[in-house]
């Protein structure tokens, strides 16, 4: 016990652990601080990045960074969303040094025609979500790409990203160039006219989307609004060399050329230079091209109130989705038969006969065979009209049977290209009409700094993560 007036004996050892537990404890406090601090830096650099890369300008996304675990989570979450929308901004900035072309068709009329366009998918997407991107039917983008029957599953099935799909469009005259306005989008969250244009896989520019719907200071982005996307397109009267055919506007991609595109799509290096006016000029990723792709067509057919153009190697339903008319790639025929759909459809049977749209009757003789078949006629309020066709032949016809793909075949993507930037969009509005010979060349604004700043902001977002997630 100690007693008044005498001193306290303390030992030196716990004089210095007690100074030592103060210098510890200054020692955390002053980590922790720093840590903080630098934590807080690496959230402000995080915000400030997604705000340049989103165009927000609310501070909404805090809550996104508490030090909770549930914040982590819906950080990660958050991330993981606009991670596709990154890369693209990336790969846009990298498209910005590259020169792009494209080829417009003057027109003076308010006529329309049937066109396509190739679409690389950027990502995986349901089949749904690809109709709704491009304002179409599943069913149309089936038909275009021969895929049959049509079963309410293949709305959900997934395709995958880089596969290669064509789109069916109307092409119109709008200011005196053709181009479609019927693709409508829906703006959602975080959601920048740079990654609007890469979800359509470089077929229009960011550029393009504000010019045609006035975006700008005044009148921005905003979440649930709705934007005109205007698809490149051409018609050229239907006609390439005097042949049937259908337009297609397709996106180059790194590593190819000419040849390799006339490969894919049945056509030839000559015809790709004459629609497209090349000449000498390169061919650049981004470019994109009017590629002909031969067609049937029922003017020759006889047809009452009812006429298509049906690129080759797909098909299109008419009269109510009770007939299904497909252009076989070989002769460039048209053939309609009843397209087999679990819906009510009347009149298939030709009148007079035991013969259904698209059955034949072959009668063999010494000089060859006399054939009759039941054609399809067109439709007229709601009724199916048919005839019977009678032919000779000096040799009897093959009965062969063309059939399509049942729901989405899981055939292979299409070839990636070496380059990891797969996506090379056209950056830049419409150019003026120009003729069928000279394409028009839309040239670069961006410089070459963005695209190691953009490189450099990944780069430091990946160094955030490695400490968060």
């Amino acid at each position: 016990m100690k007693t008044i007036g005498e001193e306290e004996l303390v030992s030196p050892l716990s004089v210095n652990l007690e100074e030592q537990e103060k210098k510890d404890y200054k020692s955390d406090d002053s980590e922790n601080l720093k840590n903080k601090n630098l934590e807080d830096e690496m959230f402000d650099f995080v915000l400030q990045f997604i705000e340049r890369v989103e165009g927000a300008e609310n501070q909404d996304l805090l809550f996104l960074f508490s030090y909770s675990t549930e914040g982590h989570q819906k950080m990660r979450n958050y991330l993981q969303f606009i991670w596709a929308q990154i890369l693209c901004f990336l790969i846009l900035s990298v498209v910005h040094v590259i020169e792009t072309k494209s080829t417009i068709e003057p027109c003076n009329s308010s006529d329309s025609c049937p066109s396509l366009v190739s679409y690389l998918l950027p990502w995986d997407s349901k089949l749904s979500e690809i109709a709704t991107r491009f304002h179409v039917n599943v069913s149309d983008i089936l038909a275009s790409n021969s895929v049959f029957p049509i079963t309410p599953s293949c709305a959900h099935q997934i395709i995958s990203a880089k596969s290669l799909l064509k789109i069916p469009i109307s092409c119109s005259c709008v200011d005196g160039i053709r181009r479609s306005m019927s693709a409508i989008y829906t703006v959602q969250p975080f959601d920048t006219l740079e990654s609007i244009s890469c979800g359509y896989g470089g077929l229009v520019s960011g550029e393009q989307i504000q010019s045609v719907n006035n975006i700008n200071a005044t009148n921005p982005l905003t979440y649930g609004g709705t934007l005109v996307i205007p698809l490149p397109c051409t018609c050229f009267n239907n006609v390439n060399n005097g042949v049937t055919a259908i337009y297609m506007s397709h996106v180059v991609q790194r590593g190819e050329n000419l040849g390799s595109i006339a490969t894919v799509f049945g056509t030839t290096v000559s015809d790709l230079e004459t629609v497209n006016g090349l000449g000498e000029v390169a061919l650049h990723p981004g470019d994109i091209l009017s590629v002909p792709i031969a067609a049937c067509s029922s003017a020759t057919l006889n047809w009452y109130n009812d006429s298509m153009i049906v690129p080759n190697g797909s098909y299109t339903l008419t009269a109510s989705n009770c007939i299904k008319c497909t252009c076989h790639s070989i002769d460039l025929k048209m053939q309609c038969l009843p397209s087999g759909l679990d819906i009510p459809c009347y009149n298939l049977r030709c009148k007079g006969s035991n013969l259904v749209i698209g059955d034949e009757y072959v009668q063999h003789s010494k000089s060859g065979c006399n054939v009759s078949q039941c054609v399809y006629r067109g439709h007229r309020g709601g009724k199916i009209l048919s005839s019977i066709m009678n032919s000779s032949y000096l040799q009897c016809p093959d009965n062969q049977s063309h059939t399509g793909v049942s729901c989405w075949p899981s055939a292979a993507p299409y070839p990636a290209p070496a380059d990891p930037f797969l996506i090379s969009p056209s950056l830049f509005p419409f150019p003026l009409p120009i003729s069928k010979a000279t394409p028009r060349t839309r040239a670069s604004s961006g410089r070459l700094g963005q695209f190691f700043i953009g490189v450099l902001q990944l780069f430091l977002l990946k160094l955030i993560l490695s400490f968060l997630i």
